[in-house]
């Protein structure tokens, strides 16, 4: 699970006009991690339709539909920093976007990870105010 996170997939201080556009830079961060070919990240969208992956306190967890296990070629995660947010509709505005692939059964051990960290809103707000993405991997670090 170390290789999950790099820097190389977290995206600070970004913006986006709409749900789609974020989880959009969310996907291609797995792509260009080699996690995922690029058609996962129109599962992610399609996953987004059916029913939001906003979790609460400022935080989207964007992954695919369970027909998209064939372009998964690893397991890892990207984060994608929104200072300003993105609204994710009723009301619910999501400034940290947590994307996920995860090859067989290992996305439940990798959400409920996230879902710790997440919990706790101190942990939401160092993330979205951290400015380096060597603070964001060493808080998700602690808890993974």
């Amino acid at each position: 699970m170390n290789n999950l996170l790099t820097a190389d997939k977290i995206m600070m201080n970004a913006k986006a006009s709409s749900k789609e556009e974020a989880i959009r830079l969310a996907g291609e961060l797995l792509v260009r991690g080699g996690h995922v070919s690029p058609a996962y990240v129109d599962k992610m969208q399609e996953r987004e339709q059916l029913a939001t992956t906003y979790i609460g306190s400022g935080v989207a967890i964007p992954h695919g539909t369970n027909e998209s296990k064939q372009e998964i070629q690893s397991t890892g995660i990207s984060i994608v920093q929104f200072p300003e947010g993105v609204d994710f509709g009723e009301g619910n505005v999501a400034y940290l976007l947590i994307g996920i692939a995860a090859v067989g059964d290992e996305h439940l051990e990798v959400l409920s990870n996230i879902a710790v960290i997440c919990s706790e809103e101190e942990n939401v707000t160092r993330a979205v105010q951290a400015k380096t993405p060597e603070e964001i991997i060493a808080l998700f670090a602690e808890g993974m």
